[in-house]
């Protein structure tokens, strides 16, 4: 039975249960450091991969800078009310 998070009724995955056991001192003996472990998972270039931390999204050529921008109330709402992409019809608009 799993335990109940305070919060909740819901279960806490997170909490220990039977299904997620607290590791024993003959799991920690047999277990294996990451950079043994993962290519045996996903095969040598792939754990290359995860473990360079170049995982994600590519870096666009020329990326897009944060401001903080103030504008009235009604511009940000037509352009809210077209749903997602709000934002890059901003840019749009702008750019033209």
């Amino acid at each position: 039975m799993k335990k109940k998070s305070k919060d909740t009724n819901k279960p806490d995955p997170y909490l220990i249960d039977d299904e997620n056991p607290e590791w024993t001192d003959e799991m920690f003996r047999n277990a294996e450091l990451a950079h043994i472990a993962l290519p045996k998972l996903f095969g040598k270039k792939n754990a290359e991969l995860l473990m360079s931390g170049k995982v994600g999204r590519p870096v666009a050529e020329s990326p897009k800078k944060q401001i903080t921008l103030r504008l009235d109330a009604e511009i940000i709402e037509k352009f809210r009310s077209h749903g997602r992409g709000w934002q890059s019809e901003i840019n749009a608009a702008l750019r033209s």
